[in-house]
């Protein structure tokens, strides 16, 4: 009799392994930037399937070593969607090894190692794209407000440029001010190749409400013209339903 002995089975699943760390973010900012991020591209990739974006999420990579929680991820060619109630965590030995593609950290007034200890854990997971934004303007002294670094051989090499294009994820990452569930500040963004800013979910509400006031307007200025026309034909003895 052939044994044949699978060692996916002897690992923990995704249900037995906590989904967090239980360490409250320090702001709520710590949410917001990545759940934009994540909403954004719900809006350009609406019938692509195999990306998924984590926000807060316990990312497993050792069954012997605790999660590591980003404030935000990425991964490509995994499946979007698994079951109704989502994942409870990132578990690579149950998405086929695949790193995340990018890693995003917010640094808080709790300084959390996001410059060294987790910069190497992101790169020993060949995780090829790591974020670091700095939010806060009085700590932005000795640090740019957003740094993106690169995986190359091994380690991080810091990318030039804002906004920063990731080729293998086809969009750039940035920064700039705008507005976000009523709130005036600086956001991360999406943008394109050529730098043009993706619109977020509100904005594209906004957009679609413009388009409908203008068809509107000009519904009403040809109802206008056409009622005018009528009354023209009117004085001239003309039934305008008869033209």
């Amino acid at each position: 009799m052939v044994l044949h002995f699978d060692p996916k089975q002897c690992l923990p699943s995704s249900a037995e392994l906590p989904d967090s760390d239980d360490t409250p973010v320090d702001n709520e900012l710590q949410n917001l930037i990545p759940n934009l991020l994540e909403a954004i591209l719900a809006m350009v990739w609406p019938h692509r399937l195999d990306w998924f974006f984590g926000v807060d999420m316990g990312i497993y990579y050792d069954p012997a070593k605790p999660a590591i929680v980003p404030d935000g991820f990425l991964s490509l060619g995994v499946e979007r969607f698994i079951g109704e109630d989502g994942r409870l965590s990132y578990v690579f030995w149950e998405e086929d090894n695949i790193a995340p593609i990018l890693a995003l950290e917010v640094v808080s007034k709790s300084y959390g190692g996001e410059y060294e200890r987790k910069k190497a854990i992101y790169a020993d997971l060949g995780i090829r794209y790591y974020a670091i934004y700095l939010p806060n303007q009085r700590s932005r002294r000795k640090r740019q407000p957003l740094e993106v670094y690169a995986l190359t051989n091994g380690s991080y090499q810091i990318l030039e440029g804002c906004p920063v294009w990731l080729p293998e994820i086809g969009l750039a990452l940035g920064r700039e001010r705008g507005t976000y569930l009523g709130r005036e500040r600086e956001w991360l963004y999406w943008y394109t190749q050529d730098g043009n800013r993706l619109p977020t979910p509100e904005e594209r509400v906004q957009q679609a409400e413009v388009k409908a006031n203008q068809a509107q307007a000009k519904a009403n200025q040809a109802k206008a013209k056409a009622d005018r026309l009528a009354e023209k034909l009117r004085d001239l003895g003309i039934d305008p339903n008869a033209v």
